[in-house]
């Protein structure tokens, strides 16, 4: 692929703070600010949400997302995104556990990529209110490549009472 800009949404989510000042807001709102910086440029930023764990973390989490624009290609923005993380104290142990700092891609202005390690869009997305509400915040209509749903769309379906069966 060419060396283009491109533009990404990025997931931003904490739950383990590193030290007393460094809360899971605050390591969101650090990570927000490099994001900011060269080799990115910031377009858009949501507000940090507190949300509530999934699996069996029991703390809550600090999440946010930004739309970022950047030369680096899908693989290379990944790579970056990593060192972020373990700069922050990001240890890759398990699954659901805490962590300190969790960056994913989750669109790409290019539509999809798929290889090892890196899937856009991001696979989860689309069922977790975590990412959809800021995601809203900054591109309400941007279009799910997969479904072709806008982002708003997404959020509105996610969160729409459920009719209990045998009831409609």
């Amino acid at each position: 692929m060419g060396k283009g800009r491109h533009r990404y949404a990025i997931a931003l989510g904490s739950n383990q703070p590193r030290s007393r000042t460094l809360t899971p807001h605050r390591l969101v709102e650090k990570a927000m600010e490099r994001l900011s910086r060269k080799p990115f440029a910031a377009i858009a930023q949501s507000n940090i949400i507190e949300t509530a764990p999934l699996g069996p973390s029991r703390r809550r989490y600090a999440n946010a997302c930004m739309i970022v624009e950047t030369r680096l290609d899908p693989p290379e923005l990944l790579d970056k995104l990593h060192k972020i993380e373990r700069k922050a104290g990001r240890k890759r142990r398990r699954v659901w556990g805490a962590r300190t700092l969790d960056l994913d891609i989750i669109l790409w202005s290019g539509g999809m990529w798929g290889s090892d390690g890196l899937v856009i869009p991001h696979p989860a997305f689309r069922a977790r209110g975590f990412v959809l509400r800021p995601l809203e915040g900054v591109a309400p209509r941007w279009r799910d490549p997969v479904t072709g749903l806008r982002i708003a769309h997404l959020r509105s379906r996610l969160e729409k009472p459920r009719c209990p069966p045998g009831s409609g």
